[in-house]
């Protein structure tokens, strides 16, 4: 190795505790997550400012308005520098989380079997051995897919369900955020229920519509959160010499850059230089391009808050066929508390959680007019934010698969199905 490398290599693991020594994985201990509510402007420029220092701070949600919360990751080391910011500025920090690791120690059982089963959360190579099982198992109504492939070179993989022809079509988005683990697990809980459940209502629309499942459409981002860092949200792509990813979900051609995003790339909401500049969104995007004559239903899956909703990200206004879509909400929310009691909201991206623009379900309905199309925010409430336990991985997949029924029903009604 030439003294330059070398050098540079130190910094890296120094500086930034990149994944050089092969084996090693990041820890959280003592980290600390606070709830925030931003009262004014200056105190949201003073979140803001925090989200650019970097230095071991990460939100968990983002700053970007006033009258909202976020939670916001503290390490160790600022805890007397942020004690400080809170007194100078007045914040009302709340702690709910005192040792983070501790989180991340409870979250998958201690004695996991090496399947998916739903009581544990998966692998990427654990997924797409069970998807390589599925196309064995039912040949005559899977058809493996791909978009493409990562910036790493990992597949973009995902399954077809038709049991006939001339059904309206269902895309399935899940895990474009790497943290969020609960929405790979929801995906494949609700295909494995297409293929297998003797329900009636589920019977109903596994045959009556032709699905398009992609668990996990960051796969370089979700191996990195499982072999590296569990809270790694971008994709991989070096931007910088020591910045690496995108926020995929910023980085779609819908209002980029206007709201909710980030030109730092050193920041969890980097939207990329330009947009699709992340071989991921552009291949899924254009694979998405390719069958959208035939798609009614576009269906992205993030975590957390408990919230349904519909595009815009960018403007508060009520655009496209909102008022309709908050009545098919409404009423897929209201079905989906009966199961287990979870209250959900469901508005506009930009009203309901906060301006957020560059997302996919922006582009899909903004770029291809999608009659309906939702993202969700899984469980839970802010409790264990993305570290949600296992032990909830079946509830929160019961109760959504409820919704989505409800969903595809009202579209029906409503003769909003493309075929």
């Amino acid at each position: 190795m030439d003294l330059k490398r070398g050098l540079s290599l130190i910094f890296l693991v120094t500086c930034f505790g990149l994944p050089v020594i092969s084996g090693e994985k990041a820890r959280f201990d003592n980290y600390r997550v606070y709830r925030i509510h931003i009262e004014n402007q200056q105190q949201l420029a003073v979140l803001k400012a925090i989200e650019q220092l970097g230095g071991g701070y990460s939100f968990w949600s983002d700053p970007v308005k006033v009258d909202s919360d976020v939670d916001l990751v503290v390490p160790p080391h600022k805890f007397g520098e942020f004690s400080e910011i809170v007194e100078n500025h007045g914040l009302r920090a709340s702690l709910s989380v005192s040792n983070l690791q501790s989180l991340f120690d409870r979250e998958q059982p201690k004695n996991r079997k090496a399947a998916v089963d739903w009581t544990a959360y998966n692998t990427l190579e654990e997924i797409f051995a069970w998807m390589d099982q599925l196309l064995v198992d039912y040949p005559d109504v899977l058809t493996p897919i791909e978009a493409g492939y990562s910036y790493e070179n990992r597949p973009i993989r995902g399954v077809k369900v038709s049991y006939k022809s001339g059904n309206p079509g269902v895309f399935m988005e899940g895990t474009i955020h790497s943290r969020e683990w609960i929405s790979a697990a929801t995906l494949t809980f609700v295909l494995n229920q297409l293929l297998t459940s003797s329900d009636a209502d589920i019977r109903r629309i596994a045959e009556n519509y032709d699905w398009y499942f992609f668990p996990v459409t960051n796969p370089d981002g979700y191996a990195y959160t499982h072999s590296t860092n569990r809270m790694w949200r971008k994709t991989r792509k070096p931007h910088t010499v020591v910045c690496l990813g995108a926020d995929p979900n910023r980085n779609w051609d819908a209002h980029f850059m206007e709201a909710g995003a980030s030109s730092n790339p050193c920041t969890d909401t980097f939207a990329g230089p330009h947009p699709f500049s992340e071989v991921e969104t552009k291949s899924l995007s254009d694979y998405f391009t390719s069958i959208q004559s035939s798609i009614s239903t576009y269906l992205a899956f993030h975590a957390y808050s408990q919230l349904l909703m519909i595009p815009y990200g960018h403007t508060t206004e009520p655009l496209d066929n909102y008022n309709e879509m908050m009545e098919v909400g409404t009423k897929a929310i209201e079905k989906l508390r009966e199961r287990f009691g979870t209250e959900y909201k469901v508005g506009n991206i930009a009203e309901i959680i906060y301006p957020a623009s560059g997302g996919s379900v922006d582009w899909v309905n903004g770029t291809h007019q999608t009659p309906i199309v939702f993202a969700y925010e899984l469980r839970d409430d802010g409790t264990h934010g993305f570290v949600l336990p296992a032990d909830q991985i079946i509830p929160t997949a019961l109760e959504t698969l409820d919704s989505i029924i409800v969903i595809l029903d009202e579209g029906e009604a409503r003769g909003l199905h493309r075929r």
